[in-house]
């Protein structure tokens, strides 16, 4: 199977509009040093001929045009997307569906609560309608489904129960329930080749259950938001700690650096990293250990075969 990083920045982007941290600041000079990055998606193909998007943000079109093996054709309207994996209901993931909606026909799996806040919440559902032909199938977390003519085996699985901000009170899909699979991560097995890998951009805790799919994965692309758990609150930027927002941290005792090191995968990714972490500068002390560590800062573009 073919993966290419489309985005691999947190909500916001690097530089984010409005932040003038060091690594905004460093972005936006354009020195080659902080690379410039957009919201954090994947695409994924067993031919490298037609596509799936993991997530559809609000970069998805500037993606797409991003990488030649995306390009429409070669019929007027035809294109080698075929459709839309969400991971979770946030804005900087579904906005994007939006902005597909000149499309005559796209699949868009979710889960439930996901499928349910897009119909309530936020009711892409019902703008998307008059427009084009989405087929949505709701995903079962622990339930696989095959994609490209069964080359690939998906199998979601439960990440975190935290509703996107806009789906945490009652609204016109319900209220959001405390035990619903709202962020998932998918597993990857290709048939042919038995490669796989897991996409898991929002960890909320290293449960067993994540450590289970992560163990005999060759490719492992995971969230990398945050550095520290207090990273924002200590650059004044919000109150809000990384177990707040949903994200487990990269270091300390309960962060992720640890266990990620001791994994035996081929490739260890960290994508969905925020615009504040220092990981994000190739000279910092923090992205040096993540290299003696075997583990790679994910950036848009990059491009792995499994």
């Amino acid at each position: 199977m073919l993966l290419k990083v489309l985005g691999s920045a947190a909500g916001g982007g690097v530089p984010q509009w409005n932040c003038s941290c060091p690594n905004c600041r460093s972005a936006r000079a354009g020195n080659g040093i902080v690379r410039i990055r957009m919201n954090n998606s994947l695409a994924i193909s067993a031919d490298g001929e037609t596509w799936y998007l993991i997530n559809a943000t609000p970069d998805v079109c500037a993606q797409i045009e991003s990488h030649p093996e995306l390009y429409a054709g070669p019929q007027l309207r035809s294109t080698p997307v075929c459709g839309i994996l969400l991971t979770d209901a946030e804005l900087d993931h579904t906005i994007g569906l939006l902005s597909l909606r000149q499309s005559s026909e796209l699949a868009v799996y979710a889960a439930a609560p996901v499928l349910n806040a897009l119909t309530g919440a936020f009711p892409v559902r019902q703008i998307i309608a008059p427009y084009a032909t989405f087929h949505w199938a709701e995903i079962r977390p622990g339930e696989s489904f095959p994609l490209f003519g069964e080359r690939l085996s998906v199998y979601p699985f439960l990440l975190g129960r935290k509703p996107p901000r806009y789906a945490a009170r009652a609204d016109n899909s319900g209220p959001a329930a405390a035990d619903d699979p709202w962020v998932v991560g998918y597993r990857f097995t290709d048939r042919l080749t038995g490669g796989v890998a897991v996409y898991a951009p929002g960890v909320e805790s290293w449960t067993q259950e994540l450590e289970r799919q992560l163990q005999d994965a060759d490719c492992i692309l995971i969230d990398g938001t945050f550095w520290h758990a207090d990273e924002l609150r200590d650059l004044g930027a919000s109150e809000l700690d990384a177990a707040a927002m949903g994200h487990v941290p990269i270091s300390g005792p309960n962060g992720s650096l640890r266990r990620l090191a001791e994994l035996p995968a081929r490739r260890k990714v960290y994508t969905h990293i925020n615009n504040t972490n220092p990981i994000l500068h190739p000279e910092s002390s923090e992205h040096r250990l993540l290299s003696e560590s075997g583990i790679e800062v994910g950036c848009d573009g990059l491009e792995l075969e499994v």
